[in-house]
């Protein structure tokens, strides 16, 4: 029984990908390192962190961010060395800037604009009277058919 919840829990803990031999000697890069990678998309993997992928891509942007790290390069400027050469598309989380703005805006504004006509849509509906009332030579039809018909 005790194997069997080793093996489980060996099952659910989350892996990386970072390999011993990719790792820092200074704990604190190291920790930035990991830090920046988990926000970092790899370039070959659907929403994976290249912290996370095992493509050789992601191995070698993950020795690339250390390597910018030990230089010297702050969190910024490494993040941004891979920007420049990956685009945007290697952050997982994109910047909320030029036309990426455009797409953080679009989703509230249409869901706004949805509401509007809703409200506008309901309201209409409310305030529009019934059917006019019918002439009296409609009425007298009616009530001719009704009494012939029982």
């Amino acid at each position: 029984m005790k194997w069997l919840v080793l093996i489980l829990s060996l099952l659910v803990t989350p892996t990386f990908a970072v390999q011993p031999d990719e790792m820092l000697n200074d704990p604190a890069l190291e920790a930035r390192a990991r830090s920046l990678s988990e926000g970092l998309r790899c370039p070959v993997c659907r929403n994976e962190s290249i912290d996370e992928s095992n493509a050789d891509i992601s191995r070698d942007l993950r020795l690339l961010l250390r390597e910018r790290l030990v230089t010297g390069d702050t969190d910024e400027e490494a993040v941004q060395y891979l920007v420049d050469r990956y685009g945007t598309y290697i952050l997982l989380k994109p910047r909320v800037e030029g036309a990426n703005l455009l797409l953080w805006i679009a989703a509230p504004l249409m869901l706004i604009i949805a509401g509007g006509v809703a409200f506008v849509s309901v309201r209409s509906r409310a305030t529009a009277g019934g059917a006019d009332p019918l002439s009296a030579e409609e009425q007298a039809r009616i009530d001719e058919i009704m009494q012939r018909d029982p």
